[in-house]
């Protein structure tokens, strides 16, 4: 498929989820901070989880890099246990507030001031922040155009046929950036978007007749 069709079709995979959906006004948090305390929180957890994790932060006003620099490890752990993995999520929530006290002075204006290739290397450098997990933050903390890659977005851009040759994260997010415009509000819905999709319809039995996408949609598991 050329450029030019990529680009048509994923604009209009984009046109009609939205037309579907809605606005998605993700990422629910309060602030920044708290975006950054969810994005790693969510790895390997269901939002509903997660949540329930941050409200304990919160009523423990725990919810700022320096409260978390003076909680022991246990205590951390102790009051985000609803999100699974709780002793090593707890090491990668310390790990990021001494990294951002220590370089940033807690200031996330500063960190978010260095253009999208620094601040993804800085983060990628911190115990615990992966690919998925810096650009999350990227796109939803810091609000800087860049898309993020998900089990949710590989599921429905294989079942559409858009699988893009290597099959590895950067490759996946490439399909995306060079074929939309940049736009940060653009690449936070889109990607809110499908991860609708695939927990409501797109799952890993898809539910093919509830779907807005079967036009474009080439899965070979529809069901109907």
């Amino acid at each position: 498929m050329e450029n030019q069709s990529i680009s048509q079709t994923l604009l209009s995979i984009y046109h009609q989820l939205m037309d579907c959906y809605g606005p998605q006004h993700w990422w629910p948090a309060q602030e920044p901070f708290e975006v950054i305390v969810g994005a790693i929180l969510t790895q390997s957890a269901a939002w509903g989880n997660v949540e329930r994790a941050i409200a304990n932060l919160r009523a423990a006003k725990a919810l700022s890099p320096e409260v978390l620099r003076h909680l022991s490890p246990p205590e951390v752990a102790a009051l985000i246990h609803p999100s699974g993995y709780y002793n090593a999520k707890a090491l990668k929530l310390k790990s990021f507030a001494y990294w951002l006290g220590e370089n940033y002075d807690d200031n996330l204006n500063k960190l978010f001031a260095n253009n999208t290739d620094h601040l993804r290397q800085q983060l990628l450098s911190i115990h615990g922040i992966g690919q998925e997990t810096a650009d999350s933050i990227i796109l939803y903390a810091a609000n800087k155009p860049i898309f993020v890659i998900d089990a949710y977005t590989r599921r429905i851009i294989n079942r559409i046929g858009l699988t893009p040759n290597g099959n590895s994260y950067a490759a996946y997010q490439t399909l995306f950036t060079d074929n939309l415009p940049t736009d940060a509000r653009l690449f936070n819905e889109y990607h809110a978007l499908l991860v609708c999709l695939a927990k409501n319809v797109c799952r890993n039995h898809p539910l093919c007749h509830r779907c807005c996408l079967n036009n474009v949609c080439q899965c070979s598991n529809k069901t109907y």
